[in-house]
Parts: structure tokens; sequence; C-alpha cells
């Protein structure tokens, strides 16, 4: 997960809220320097939050209030018009010239990276992302779809930096607006009060205004951290308090002269937070909650001790870690920061993925940083600085012309692109149920030997990432945070005898073969499914950084529930893959066994079935097929997924009542675990079975059923 850089959109003048512009703020350009700098090399070789969004996301709020601040007391002079006073097409203009043709630039390349490196699998996807990006909600994307189960576990997108453009992008125009609103408002109040036109009583009332809803935003982040943190990362209510309190500041500049010594301590032990925050502070974990407070109040204290407002007299200069801020290469770098900031993640995304690793070593790292700052340096010189330029005559103003159009129609072939591939992959569509089985056997290739004819396999892997259960489509599995037990019905609905389907996603995939086999041999099957949640006892799931205690607490209603309902047979899952960093082979974790015991102390039959292994790499399955590689390439080690022989069958004697059956042989050669088996591909994902393939392995289901039951 990625942090992102944020560029205030006004100069860096000294106290300009305060009135006082005698000073440019080259400190603080040096500052935001600092802040890319440590974004960009903390993504580029630690994989970390650095908490240079923070800082930028404070300076922004900072100046952007400052100018609105100024604009609001000057609206109420008579001399400014009324349309003057409320039009927010000036500045509107302003933020679009200073924001937008960067990004359009940048968003541009990645779309034509993402056909010339992407596999077409993850296009439809990625165009979405594209299409948030350009509109500047980007971050409620990536919010929704860290709560989507089918999109949880995809790989970093090379936008997905730029959440945090979208989320100032809504700032700057909520807090516009709002300013825009309240400067007419007071206008038209100071008629009948004019005290309302006072500077001060203005102050006063967009300063409290500020902290109210900075305090509100505080809360809500520090409460939604406990609840959901993954999404409360994204979530731009969260966030306002950041470049609220900066804004704040700019309000509320406090008057207090210090000694020097004093000045630079502070100072001193505010970038120093800021420089280290990022090794001891887990950001995505705890941004934007109250560890937040850290770079964020460092950022305040270094405005606040280069400020006029703490010098001891008059005559006294800037602080030594203010003259040190304001160093000229530090300056340069700050100047670059926005554009830079766009240019470093996706190429270090797309190096990535071309090359098929996880991390880059030094000289990798080193040369994407290089080539991110020379194009940073052409985006800033030869499009940023020219549009965001004000009137121009002769050359100058048609190169604007010229480099403007460049931008819109490259743009707009881009967005045409991207329409296309949200359009196929919405039009997708995946067909097998009555594929012809001498075509494609699946599992019958490896557990019966039959003949696999030369054919494409099927789901095409373009659309495989559709090929969920029956179950997920009724919408009858519980979301992650639902807490509800939603009771599907499937199989012979009229028939007598039960089978209990109950567990996670691992076991809900089954029902594609419970249903087909209910359905000829006469009995119903019945599904408790939560997302993530397989029937556990004591231990707490984490899932994307988040205690899933919402699984613990189901499970203990589920098992209940299943004691009251009495079906003849509960079906589950028996083992795990074994977690950790190196870890190869599947076990069965304490909390099964518990369960286990449960069902068997109160006499109910239950059929466990082993997990399928997971393809852990750097490719999804579908997404290594799409590029053309071959399926012995493109599935996982039989010794690195899997242990060498059931780990259930170990625990057997001490559950006669359960009846553990193990398929690896169906999905698996004797070292090697392929994508695809029989001209049918295995996962959807890199651990979910497709519906299809499970579809293939009905017969063998359907054999150990009956062997186990004895119903037929």
């Amino acid at each position: 997960m990625s942090t992102a850089v944020t560029t205030p959109t006004g100069t860096p003048n000294e106290d300009a809220a305060t009135g006082n512009t005698s000073g440019y703020r080259l400190d603080l350009d040096g500052l935001r320097g600092i802040a890319i700098a440590l974004v960009a090399i903390f993504h580029v070789w630690f994989g970390r939050v650095s908490g240079g969004v923070d800082v930028f996301l404070t300076l922004s709020g900072y100046f952007f209030v400052a100018s609105l601040l100024k604009h609001v007391i000057a609206t109420q002079s008579a001399s400014v018009s009324w349309r003057t006073a409320i039009n927010p097409w000036p500045r509107f203009s302003r933020l679009l010239r200073r924001l937008l043709p960067a990004l359009l630039v940048v968003l541009v390349v990645i779309t034509a990276l993402i056909a010339l490196v992407m596999p077409k699998t993850r296009w439809g996807p990625l165009g979405s992302e594209v299409q948030a990006s350009a509109l500047y909600y980007q971050n409620w994307h990536l919010a929704l779809d860290s709560q989507d189960y089918q999109a949880a576990d995809s790989a970093n997108s090379p936008m997905q930096h730029l959440w945090s453009m979208s989320m100032q992008g809504q700032f700057f125009v909520l807090t516009l607006l709002c300013a825009l609103a309240l400067g007419g408002l007071l206008r038209a109040l100071s008629r009948r009060f004019a005290a309302l036109s006072k500077p001060s009583v203005i102050r006063g009332i967009v300063g409290f205004s500020i902290l109210a809803v900075a305090l509100v935003s505080f809360a809500w982040a520090n409460h939604r951290h406990a609840v959901n943190q993954p999404f409360n990362y994204y979530d731009t209510v969260a966030r306002l308090w950041e470049p609220l309190v900066g804004g704040l500041l700019a309000v509320w500049m406090p008057r207090l002269a210090l000694r020097p010594w004093m000045r630079n301590l502070l100072g001193v032990v505010a970038l120093a937070l800021i420089v280290t925050c990022g090794w001891w502070i887990a950001g995505v974990q705890q941004y934007p909650g109250v560890m937040a407070l850290v770079p964020v109040g460092a950022t305040l204290l270094l405005i606040w001790t280069g400020s006029t407002a703490t010098r001891p007299d008059s005559t006294a200069g800037p602080s030594s870690v203010s003259s040190a801020l304001a160093h000229p290469r530090l300056v340069w770098l700050g100047s670059i920061a926005y554009a830079l900031y766009l240019w470093h993640w996706p190429l270090l995304i797309f190096y990535l993925a071309w090359r098929y690793q996880d991390d880059v070593n030094w000289l990798e790292g080193t040369a994407i940083l290089a080539i991110s700052v020379v194009l940073a340096w052409a985006t800033t010189t030869f499009i940023e600085a020219p549009l965001r330029a004000g009137r121009s005559t002769g050359l100058g103003r048609r190169y604007r012309r010229v480099l403007l159009a460049l931008v819109l129609i490259t743009s707009v072939v881009a967005g045409s692109t991207v329409v296309i591939w949200q359009r196929n992959a919405a039009n997708a569509t995946v067909n097998t149920e009555n594929l012809d089985t001498r075509l494609y056997p699946g599992a019958r290739a490896y557990l019966d030997g039959a003949p696999v004819p030369k054919v494409d396999p099927q789901p095409s892997p373009e659309v495989v990432d559709k090929d969920w259960p029956v179950t997920s489509y009724d919408s009858v599995i519980s979301g992650w945070k639902d807490p509800s037990i939603k009771v599907g019905v499937y199989g012979d609905k009229n028939a007598t005898r039960t089978v209990a389907l109950v567990g996670g996603s691992h076991a809900e995939y089954w029902i594609t073969a419970l249903d087909a086999i209910g359905k000829r041999r006469g009995f119903k099957v019945t599904t408790y499914l939560k997302v993530g949640c397989a029937l556990t006892t004591s231990h707490v799931f984490i899932w994307f950084g988040q205690k899933y205690y919402q699984c613990n607490d189901w499970s203990k209603r589920v098992m209940t529930r299943l004691a009251a309902d009495k079906p003849d047979v509960v079906f589950t899952n028996s083992t795990r893959p074994v977690e950790g960093r190196g870890a190869r082979g599947d076990y069965v974790p304490q909390d099964y066994e518990d369960i286990f015991a449960q069902f068997r102390d109160r006499g109910q039959r239950v059929i466990a079935v082993r997990d399928n292994p997971w393809a852990h790499g750097q490719l999804k399955p579908p997404e290594c097929l799409a590029e053309g590689k071959k399926p012995q390439v493109c599935g996982v080690s039989r010794d690195i997924a899997m242990a060498r022989t059931d780990p259930a069958l170990a625990i057997a004697p001490r559950f006669p009542n359960t009846t553990f059956l193990d398929y690896t042989d169906a999905m698996c050669g004797p070292t090697y675990c392929p994508a695809v088996v029989g001209n049918i591909v295995v996962w959807h994902d890199f651990h979910h079975l497709s519906a299809t393939f499970v579809r293939s392995l009905t017969p063998a289901v359907e054999a150990d059923l009956a062997k186990s039951l004895h119903w037929w």
C-alpha cells in the first residue's frame, strides 16, 4: 500500500495568513524536497510508508487555507464585486492548470504501458483505475476494492499512489466552495452586522469552523481505525484533519519569541521525526489515526519555528534548520516534487511486472529514481510551468496552445482505449457448464488418466476471474463486515437429507459439485458461508493487516445454529497452508481440531476436504497464462504448496465421525501443480479453484460421498 505526494497550489510566502509577504519560504520548498525523497526511497527500496504524504497534506492545507482566508477577507471590501467574491472559476481554473496536465500526461503513459507490459486479464480493472484517477475518486475506488473479496488479492497497481491526489482534489474543491460560500454569506450579513466584516472576526469564524471539522475528522479516523483500517486509510473524511490542521496554523499562527537555540532544537527534533518515523511507525496500519500526529505535528513545528512569529526580534534571521532546508538542491527537488511523485511509482510497478520481481536491488532502484527525476524535471519544465503560467504572447502563447492540444488529444485517445477495456471486461462472460468432457476432462486427466486433446483451455484466462461459485453470485455468502448467517439452499430443495456446506471461500467453491450431486442423488445442500472465515475458535485471522474478530463471533453462532438445524452431514475444510515467509506445505490448525471435536461430541457427521494448493508468485496463474506462458510454469511446485501426505490423516483416528478427503492428486502431478489440468484452468486467481475445475471433480466427489454416506 502506498502513500502519495501532494503539493500546495500557491506560492509559499512567509506568513501568508498574517499578511506578511516579506519573505519567500525557501525552507518549505526544501522540506517538500526531503518529503518527496523519503516517499520515493521508501517506496523503491523498503516497501514502507514514510510519512511524506502527511508532510505534503499539512503543507498543502497551510497554503491553500491561507490563500482562501485572504480571499474571504478581501471580499468584504465594497470595491470587490459580488461576482468576483463568489465566482469559483478563477481559482478552480488555476487548480486545474496546476494539477491536471501533468497527471493526464502520466496517465496517458500508464495506459500505454498497461497495454505493453500488463497481461490482458488486468486491462479492465486497471482501466477503471485510470478513469478513477483522472476524475479524482481513486481513493474511493481503492477503498471499495479493499472491501471486495473478489478484488482483495489484486497485485499492486501502477496508480495506487494516486489515491492521495484524489483525496486532495476533493479537499481543494470542498474547501474552495465552503470559503466562497462563507465569504458571500458574511458579506450579506455585514450589512446588518458590521463587525462581521472585520478581519479578526472573520479569522475567528474560519478558525473555529476548521477546528470543529478537524476534530470530527480526527475522531472519525481513530474510530474507524479499529473498525475497518483498510478502508480508513483511503477515506477522505478520515484524512481531512491533516490538511485542516495545516490550515488552522495559517489562521492562528502563535506569536512567541524563541531564543535561537530553542528554534534550532525544535527544528532538529521535528526534522528528525519526519525522517525517521517511516522506520518506527507502521503507517499503513496506523495512519491516519493518532500516530499520524507525528509527521503532521513535526511539519507544523517546522512551519512555525521557521516563521517570523518565533523570531526573538525583527533583525533576527532564519534558524539554522530553516537555512539548511533552504539549500538550493533541496529547493530544486521540492520544485519537481509533484511530478516526481507522479512518475516514480508507476515506473517501479511496471519494472517489477516486466521483470517478474517483487523488489529491486540497489542498482535497479537507483536507475528507477534517476529516470523518475529526469521525467519529473522535464514534466515540470515543459508541461507544468508553461500551462500554469499566466497570460503570454507570441511564441509562448502558441506553445501553450499546441501543448494543451496535445495533452487533450492524447488524453482522449487514452480515455477511449480505457473505455474499450472496461466495456470488454464488463461484457466478458463464462459459459462452461456444458463443456464436452472428452475435450475438457479436467481433474479426470490426473485421476483417471483421461486423454487430453490439444485445444485451448477453458475458461479463457481473460475471463476466468469471473468463474466464481453460484453462492457468490446469489449473495448468500456473508461479507467481511456482515455478521448475519445467510443460509442458501441448493441441490434437491425438497429432499429430507441435508448436507451443510460450512466455512469460508475455500469451502464455498465445493457448492458447484455438491449442488449437481444433490440434484442427481436426492439430497439438499444448505450453505453457511462467510468470506475469509473458515470455522475457528480462539485463533484470530488477520486479513489485510486487520484482525478479523467478526469471524470468531460468526463461527461461534454458526456452530450453535448447526446444532439446532441438525444437518445429516457437515462439509468443510480440513487443512490450511502454513503461513509465514518461506513457509511450505499445509497443516491442520488447532482450531480445526477443536471444531472437529465439537462435531464429534454432539454426534454430527463431517466430511472434511483438504485445502487446494495456493500458487503464490509475482503473477496469478490466469495472468501468467494470458501472457502466453505454459501452464507448467504458471502454477506452483507441489512440495512448496502441499505437505507430502495429507496432514489430516494423522488426526483421523480421533474423529471416527469424520471422513477426510484429499484431491491434491487431481490438481497436481508428482512434482508440480500446473495452471491448467485437462484443458481446464485450475484457479480463477492464485488460490481459489475455478468453478469449471470443481465441476470436473464432480464424479470423484460423488464416488467418495457414496462410500462415506451410503445414501445411494
